[in-house]
């Protein structure tokens, strides 16, 4: 069995029972922080992920399955077998979180759902992350990333003016909507649990999370009873101050010299002093201001506008490729980039003086702990093997 970090989460115990991207990226975070975090994946498939994209072969996880699944521990279990729901409520009994990310319902017809789990172990945190979420006409429903951002009506504002909506490669509704927001609420809940010996069921839905953070497109329709056209907000590039810009050799800039003293620099590095009242510009005006910052930006390749702009610190930046976001010098500082097993990985995003994140453990086999889990929880070698020989593990 997989040595446990230490860190601030240290004796938290954790059931994952989520696959694919959200919840793993959730219960990875619980696990960087110390988190016991026991993965159980069914006897056949399991999840998905470990079979899905690059770097998947015989023997071998994918690269995608390896990135989200460090730090934790592996149990197989059937659950569709009685002696499975006996092993997973023994579990259960003195875990602290379960997180799933099944369809609503789903656990309950397994006979491991909330109710079932708090009738033995009334602090349980028990953590549903769903599309759409728990109740509500839409609760049923399949999805997928993209149709929360759809839901949600941030989709529509994402792209530029005139062109069909954007697909971001960053998936919004999986990792801020059933990633970080999960954390929060579970967090939150075990807090209250510990103090007060009452756990919860957290009910997250994707596209709730997503659209209670669609903050501009609000602001906008509250004042004018509709959101500004895609491309055409003040942060969709709706000014000049704000866009991206290409150079000469088919980069990008990003601009963000929103405040007048960064626009005002902006200007002065590329010898336009005559553009600097016109950063906020809208309209005619507005097209005439970014088409003439435009112009200058794409005169030159972008090494000549790096150094440039970094001097004169106005907000203006390269657009990276991720191969060059890997190696970029302010990202090596914060120790962005760890290596797992001769994997190249993010390392956590939260520094904590307390606590320094260390070495990681790869993500587990499937089912390399199971012997150790089942050991833990009480079982004896004789009830491991006849488990072991009708197939629930």
């Amino acid at each position: 069995m997989t040595e446990q970090l230490v860190g601030p989460l240290a004796g938290l115990r954790v059931l994952d029972l989520t696959r694919l991207l959200p919840g793993p990226v959730a219960t990875m975070h619980l696990a960087d922080l110390g988190a016991e975090v026991v993965k159980i994946e069914d006897t056949g498939a399991g999840d998905y992920a470990r079979s899905m994209g690059e770097g998947a072969a015989k023997g071998q996880d994918s690269l995608f399955f390896r990135l989200v699944n460090r730090n934790k521990k592996s149990l197989r279990l059937d659950l569709k077998q009685a002696a499975g729901v006996e092993v997973f409520l023994r579990l259960a009994k003195d875990a602290d979180v379960i997180v799933e990310g099944f369809r609503p319902c789903v656990v309950d017809k397994l006979g491991i759902g909330y109710e079932v789990v708090k009738s033995i172990n009334p602090r349980i945190v028990y953590c549903a992350i769903s599309g759409y979420g728990q109740t509500g006409p839409w609760a049923e429903l399949a999805g997928h990333d993209i149709n929360y951002l759809a839901t949600a009506g941030l989709l529509d504002q994402i792209g530029t003016a005139g062109d069909p909506p954007a697909i971001p490669n960053l998936q919004i509704g999986d990792l801020l909507g059933g990633a970080l927001t999960p954390l929060l609420g579970m967090l939150a809940a075990v807090i209250g649990a510990r103090v007060t010996g009452k756990g919860s069921h957290v009910d997250v839905a994707m596209t709730d999370a997503v659209f209670a953070h669609t903050i501009f497109p609000l602001v906008t329709t509250l004042a004018h009873g509709k959101p500004a056209p895609r491309g055409e907000d003040l942060l969709t590039g709706g000014v000049p101050c704000y866009g991206v810009y290409r150079t000469a050799d088919e980069r990008w800039l990003a601009v963000g010299a929103l405040e007048p003293k960064f626009w005002q620099a902006l200007c002065a590095a590329i010898e336009r002093p005559d553009l600097a009242p016109h950063g906020l510009a809208t309209g005619a005006e507005g097209e005439r201001v970014r088409g003439e910052l435009a112009a200058v930006l794409a005169a030159k390749p972008l090494a000549h506008w790096t150094p440039i702009f970094l001097a004169a610190d106005c907000c203006v930046t390269p657009v990276l490729r991720l191969d060059e976001a890997l190696t970029h010098p302010q990202l090596t500082a914060r120790e962005m980039v760890a290596e797992v097993d001769g994997l190249k990985q993010f390392a956590p995003p939260f520094k904590l003086s307390a606590w320094p994140w260390g070495d990681a453990v790869p993500a587990p086999k499937v089912g390399a702990d199971s012997t150790a889990i089942l050991q833990a929880a009480g079982y004896v070698e004789s009830d491991i093997a006849r488990l072991r020989a009708d197939k629930v593990i």
